[in-house]
């Protein structure tokens, strides 16, 4: 029987048959984009890499979504939906569970808001959520104990933006704590259906209260003093809707989906939907099992509450037009989302003065391997320094627990975004394998 601790195990391992997809949807009619890929840049290496990856049998579908500048986007689409028979091919309008690529959204809406000047970078979160002005620290980070200490300092809006309020995670987290957020249900994700039922029985009903719940239990550390990947940006959301006056959700919809068009983008997936929805896997040594199957999916029924840190479900298109409003500093086909020094700054580095960030696993969403000084701004990584015919410093990204990517390389024009859907994320060196494909294609 599938438990909440497997349900941990899951996630830190990354987080049937379905009908055949339906053609290209009309949610963009504007789309002349066919079913296998098109080419507004040539990148026959990126090309021949995906198609290598589905011969290969390492996904049943894989959609690669390159832009240079304001020139129309690369997608290339590999693939099946499902290992089903039936299933339909991957198009750039698929639906996929991005998991923590939701993090650089939320922490985006979350800039909107100091640019509206409805809350600062460096404000306590107490002015938002009062539950967490006194908080307590673990004597012992990851220890047997919940004994604690009062905190020196209050958590910012800085440190939930950049993974240092000393908040845990329970894909992170180990020892009382990673115990006590399961028994409390602070367990701000979705894997499976079944897996659904168990954990709703524990999680709050709202984000408020997941919020206030969360300010009960000690941190792993001191606000400020140390990265450690976090349900920071869950956390968020809920200081979203206090400073903005509306759901959290609303307010994304309203400030970065809807002006956007970014039309595929859901938390919860219309029933209409699920036949563009890619099926979830877990590998198993050599075998790949479908654990969310997009007929039955998780996602077709409402969340608990919008989760900011890994609940939304999205196509390459969208994702391609969120890091293409990065790339042109805020605005996108004349429209303004924020200005560009906003922009700037977001994708800057944040952290607070003397923490580094050193990586965390790839199996979460983010990169534990020896590369580049790396920093972190609002929600997602950031290069300090150049990597030889790599991304270039400056560069800003995050990836998801089931083996989606996502960056922006301001210094050479670029944004990527790639999606699968399968744990654990790092079951394939695609990341590094692909990133170092798309360049050498850039610079041919």
């Amino acid at each position: 029987m599938l438990t909440i601790r497997k349900f941990a195990l899951l996630t830190a391992a990354a987080a049937l048959s379905i009908p055949a997809a339906a053609p290209l949807l009309a949610r963009h009619p504007d789309s002349a984009v066919a079913a296998k890929d098109t080419h507004a840049v040539s990148l026959p290496a990126t090309r021949a890499f995906a198609g290598r990856f589905i011969a290969e049998d390492k996904a049943p579908g894989i959609v690669i979504a390159v832009g240079k500048g304001d020139a129309p986007t690369t997608f290339i689409a590999d693939g099946k939906l499902a290992d089903a028979a039936n299933a339909g091919p991957v198009t750039p309008d698929s639906l996929w569970r991005v998991y923590s690529m939701t993090k650089p959204v939320t922490a985006m809406a979350a800039m909107i808001l100091i640019e509206d000047g409805k809350m600062k970078l460096d404000q306590p979160v107490s002015d938002f959520i009062p539950a967490f002005k006194d908080m307590q620290v673990l004597d012992t980070p990851d220890g047997d104990s919940l004994a604690s200490h009062p905190a020196k300092h209050q958590i910012t809006i800085r440190n939930l933006l950049t993974h240092t309020a000393g908040l845990g995670y329970n894909i992170i987290t180990k020892g009382a704590l990673k115990d006590a957020y399961e028994k409390q249900g602070i367990l701000p994700a979705a894997v499976n259906a079944q897996m659904e039922v168990q954990m709703r029985k524990l999680r709050p009903a709202t984000l408020r209260a997941f919020a206030d719940r969360v300010a009960t239990l000690p941190l792993v550390y001191e606000p400020g003093t140390k990265w450690s990947y976090s349900i920071g940006l869950d956390v968020m959301g809920a200081v979203i809707e206090q400073a903005s006056g509306m759901p959290f959700d609303a307010f994304v919809q309203k400030r970065i989906l809807g002006p956007l068009h970014m039309t595929e983008s859901f938390w919860t997936v219309p029933k209409g939907d699920a036949s563009s929805l890619a099926t979830n896997y877990m590998w198993a040594g050599d075998n790949r099992v479908p654990i969310d199957p997009a007929a039955g999916s998780v996602y077709l029924s409402p969340p608990s509450f919008p989760y900011g840190g890994a609940g939304l479900v999205m196509s390459a298109r969208d994702y391609d037009r969120f890091l293409h409003m990065l790339q042109d500093h805020g605005t996108l086909d004349g429209v303004e989302v924020m200005k560009p020094e906003t922009v700037k700054l977001a994708m800057s580095n944040l952290l607070p003065a003397g923490v580094s960030f050193e990586g965390v696993s790839a199996a979460t969403g983010g990169n534990s391997e020896k590369g580049p000084k790396m920093g972190f701004g609002a929600g997602g990584s950031v290069y300090l320094e150049d990597v030889p015919g790599g991304p270039g410093k400056g560069t800003y990204g995050w990836g998801g627990a089931a083996g989606t990517l996502a960056f922006v390389d301001p210094e050479h024009d670029v944004r990527g975004t790639v999606m699968v859907n399968y744990f654990p994320s790092d079951k394939w060196p695609l990341r590094k394998d692909l990133t170092r494909t798309i360049y050498t294609d850039l610079a041919k």
